[in-house]
């Protein structure tokens, strides 16, 4: 027996990888089945060139747990190791890899151990020692090589039947988690599923008298020919759907996928599916797999792929990806770059042939890809450029348009008296349903923007179209949404408007923190007698910061919601509710106006007093005297609001008429609503 110490400076190196890298410990099994697959692989081309003479034999790769002894076991019929092999690789290039790995991310958060660049010692995270046993494909005996954690090491020759290593782990107290046979098997599936060399682990079960029972053939636990390996032509629609549920058990089938198989400038595979997306981007992201020749790596594309990207599902793999860096430092690579636009390109030309060639298809589709698209197209100019021309608007007929379609749909009817194209939509049409049916009553068209980035959406497309504006259906009057030059006749005038201001603000709802604001409006006869609208800008705003809209935007976001209450100064029943305003309250009305005159007159006799002095300048008692009867003008312009809210409260019409447009809005609840009910039959059975 031979023992002797490993050449490093650090005392002992092994706590430190295990404390370094401990949020990662899981994937020693990976590391160690890795080395067995290149060990297997490396005898593989032995033999193919002639060099080894042997033959191949069974190369199953198999993992072993021994509870009781605590040990965990890789072993393979790959190359194996001569003691100066041992000797050179363990004890030199391994362990001055380990500290000069450590030393250079000390200061650092690093989470992943340096993907198969450390691979072997990477078991002493989980164990207390780790046994070595190989024998070459060289005529050279076999090595024993043991190491418990310390500097110190053993070697010595011992009996193995033919060439291959088994490394065996004595698991440590902290780690027995990995002794359970369904952690290890979890480990397996997740890291080795595609492996090239066939992975067994224990045997496969049957159920026999009542309980599973071991059978005598090998668990193979992967896949050595995934279908990522293969060329597209020699693949079926099926293969690729057999495929998806074995990567996704539980998922819909999805829509359709791309194959990627670069092997210029860069080397590439891999198969990219488009699932059907449901209405939440954070539900949907980290479905994609990657994998270094087959062998997991992450599920975290971030840094890879562009950031829409991460909504396909798949398997990515690529031996030219870094992967024993930073993210940042991916990000910034020039190969990870050149993958990064190549995706997005083929994600691009795929849906524009499925646009081109089976147009129906992809407009049944196109609920399911629109989240998909937008994305895109708000994060990615590159991909924005390309899909401008198969992005779709959808309208509440279910009509599907491109954009440049649209355009010409709308521009008749909806070009204002600026030039200017506005684009009206909805995102809740059963809501909106009395706004969009006055819409078509414009014969404008409306659109259905109803998505979860629709805010943001629209937000962008008034920057990239030209003179575009959207508006939401009821964020204004009808006839204002597409503003034309068109002279208005009012049957209703303004002291009366100012008069009737206050009867309708008294029947707006209060307590809430909603804000209300009552305007008039000359529209037609037919139209609705009151409409409760909101402000696009606003209402826009506030949308995009409960999205995330930024810093920015949070300011919108804490405001309250504002409405316009927009009362039709030519409809009957508000030309009505005028004529009984004149008839009960005529001359209260004009005893307050004759005191407000008189008010009025006095103040602006005192202003002229004042003229342009600056305020220091302007005599104290004419000063008193100002704010006195501006005080006056206050309380009688108060007194006068409040008795026309008295009335307007008192006034059945007034209060079922703001209902009304409440109701419509889907804004009536609770107490109000039972109150409109209520009054709703009164009225019905007078």
């Amino acid at each position: 027996m031979q023992k002797g110490k490993i050449g490093v400076s650090t005392e002992n190196i092994f706590p430190i990888i295990k404390k370094f890298l401990y949020s990662d410990h899981e994937i020693f099994l990976r590391e160690l089945v890795s080395n067995a697959v290149d060990a297997t692989q490396k005898l593989k081309t032995l033999v193919g060139t002639g060099e080894c003479k042997q033959e191949l034999g069974d190369l199953t790769i198999r993992v072993s747990v021994d509870k009781e002894k605590k040990t965990i076991t890789v072993s393979d019929a790959g190359v194996g190791m001569t003691q100066d092999e041992v000797e050179k690789y363990i004890n030199q290039i391994a362990f001055s890899g380990a500290e000069e790995f450590l030393d250079k991310f000390k200061d650092q958060s690093v989470q992943i151990i340096g993907h198969f660049g450390m691979g072997f010692y990477s078991s002493f995270m989980v164990s207390s020692s780790v046994e070595v046993v190989t024998k070459s494909w060289k005529d050279a005996p076999a090595v024993r090589w043991e190491c418990d954690g310390s500097p110190e090491y053993t070697i010595e020759d011992t009996t193995r039947e033919r060439r291959g290593t088994d490394i065996i782990l004595h698991v440590a107290d902290d780690s027995e988690e990995f002794l359970e046979e369904s952690r290890i098997s979890a480990l397996l599936n997740k890291y080795c599923k595609f492996m090239p060399i066939e992975i067994a682990f224990g045997k496969k079960k049957e159920w026999k008298d009542s309980k599973y029972e071991d059978t005598d053939e090998d668990n193979i636990i992967n896949q050595t020919n995934p279908i990522w390996t293969k060329k597209p032509a020699e693949l079926k629609d099926e293969d690729y759907a057999e495929f998806y549920r074995t990567l996704y058990p539980m998922a819909d089938e999805p829509m359709f996928h791309i194959h990627l198989n670069v092997d210029y400038p860069f080397n590439l595979t891999g198969i990219l599916y488009f699932p059907k997306i449901s209405n939440n981007i954070d539900l949907q992201k980290n479905k994609i797999q990657l994998y270094c020749n087959q062998v997991f790596v992450t599920d975290s594309v971030e840094g890879i792929v562009p950031e829409f990207l991460t909504l396909l599902h798949g398997v990515i793999d690529s031996p030219d990806i870094p992967l024993n860096v930073s993210r940042s430092y991916l990000q910034s690579d020039a190969n990870v770059k050149k993958i990064s636009n190549h995706i997005t390109k083929k994600v691009a030309d795929r849906l524009s042939t499925l646009f081109k060639n089976e147009r129906e298809t992809y407009e049944q589709k196109w609920a399911d890809l629109k989240l998909f698209v937008e994305y895109g197209m708000l994060t990615d100019e590159k991909f924005y450029d390309s899909a401008a021309k198969f992005a779709m608007f959808k309208d509440v007929d279910g009509k599907h348009y491109t954009f440049e379609e649209y355009k010409d749909a709308i521009k008749e009817e909806q070009t204002d008296k600026d030039g200017k194209l506005v684009y009206i939509y909805s995102n809740d049409p059963e809501a909106q349903y009395s706004f969009i049916q006055a819409a078509k009553a414009h014969q404008y068209n409306v659109m259905v923007m109803d998505g979860q980035l629709d805010s943001h959406f629209v937000q962008m497309l008034e920057g990239k179209l030209e003179n575009a504006q959207f508006v939401r259906v009821d964020s204004d009057v009808m006839d204002n949404l597409v503003r034309k030059d068109k002279k208005k006749e009012w049957k209703i005038t303004p002291d009366e408007q100012e008069n009737l201001k206050p009867v309708f603000e008294a029947n707006t709802p209060e307590g809430g923190e909603a804000m209300y604001h009552v305007s008039f409006e000359a529209l037609s006869e037919t139209a609705a007698p009151v409409v409760i609208t909101q402000n696009e800008f606003m209402r826009r705003m506030k949308d995009m910061s409960q999205m995330g809209g930024g810093g920015g935007m949070n300011f919108y976001g804490k405001m309250p919601d504002s409405y316009n209450v927009v009362v039709n100064a030519n409809h009957p029943l508000v030309t009505e509710i005028k004529d009984d305003l004149n008839t009960e309250l005529k001359d209260k009305i004009t005893e307050y106006k004759a005191k407000l005159k008189a008010e009025e007159d006095v103040l602006a006799d005192l202003n002229k007093q004042k003229g342009d002095k600056k305020d220091e300048d302007v005599p104290a008692e004419l000063k008193t005297r100002i704010e006195e009867v501006e005080g006056k003008v206050e309380a009688i312009r108060k007194e006068e609001s409040d008795m026309l809210g008295s009335w307007g409260k008192s006034h059945k019409i007034v209060h079922q008429l703001i209902d009304l447009a409440l109701l419509s809005n889907n804004m009536l609840k609770g107490e109000a609503l039972n109150s409109f009910l209520k009054r709703s039959l009164e009225m019905i059975s007078r």
